[in-house]
């Protein structure tokens, strides 16, 4: 092989390497919630939004406890997550910015078809909790700092329930997915508080049925927010940025209203009024 042969094709792998990197380095890291990801949203959204700018998005799907803290080391370029008083903490704590509202669903109630705690037919959610915690009867919470978890601990608090004593007996804590804390409720015969996404998602049901549901207090609301770029300068903020305005954006919302499973909505927009000026570019 001549020199000019050899030069020619260490030109062409150079090319070929820069490209792949190149490509590579067409991503951002969004740190959301179990429930974005076991319920298929975001594998329905991703595709859209790499389709329109060429940028993938890599998921780290997590509680949003872990969530949030991923974010405040930087690990992140933004996240999806739902708990908006921690959210709103992060914002104020100066390690996120631009949070903005993007969808709702919210959280059921499921247990043995028995119902040994009789709350079918109750009014509200404190007072399903409040029969659950009289009889004693099998309850597996999330344990992981999630979305769900504080959800949960804060219902049982406006039950006037402390919790926290009854750990390890009637009350169990999975410090797991809500996947993995619904089959441990399905073994043990339990109830627990899942989000209605990941229920309808959820295979191994046996003895679960679902409950309780379509209670105020059971509002479960989405927000996205951008990682603080002058915390963190190395995350990938504009390109973290077109994926927020593409979420709240007219067409982002749409792609959200027009996710099912089995025929039901899964989430419901409501950027509202941030619809119109954060159309991505």
């Amino acid at each position: 092989m001549n020199r000019i042969s050899t030069i020619v094709i260490a030109v062409l792998i150079c090319m070929s390497f820069n490209s792949a990197c190149a490509n590579e380095q067409d991503f951002i890291t969004l740190s959301s919630t179990t429930s974005t990801d076991n319920s298929g949203l975001l594998d329905y959204l991703i595709p859209k939004f790499k389709e329109k700018t060429g940028i993938n998005v890599r998921v780290v799907a997590v509680g949003t406890g872990r969530a949030l803290l991923l974010g405040e080391r930087g690990d992140v370029d933004l996240l999806l997550v739902h708990h908006k008083t921690s959210e709103t903490k992060f914002v104020e704590n100066g390690f996120g910015i631009e949070r903005r509202n993007v969808m709702y669903n919210d959280y059921v109630i499921v247990g043995p078809k028995q119902d040994p705690a009789n709350i079918k037919n109750v009014k509200n959610t404190i007072e399903a909790l409040k029969l659950i915690y009289d009889q004693a009867t099998p309850f597996v919470s999330r344990g992981d700092d999630s979305g769900t978890h504080k959800k949960e601990l804060e219902l049982w608090s406006q039950a006037g329930v402390d919790i926290q004593q009854y750990s390890g007996t009637w009350y169990r804590e999975a410090g797991a997915s809500m996947g993995a804390t619904l089959n441990i409720a399905n073994e043990m015969s339990a109830y627990t508080l899942t989000d209605r996404g990941t229920w309808l998602s959820f295979k191994n049901r046996d003895d679960l049925i679902l409950l309780f549901e379509n209670d105020p207090p059971l509002f479960n609301q989405y927000g996205v927010i951008l990682v603080n770029p002058e915390r963190h300068p190395h995350i990938k903020y504009n390109e973290a940025k077109l994926f927020s305005n593409w979420l709240t954006s007219s067409e982002g919302q749409q792609a959200i209203a027009e996710f099912s499973l089995q025929g039901q909505q899964l989430f419901f927009p409501n950027s509202g009024q941030n619809i119109a000026a954060s159309e991505a570019k």
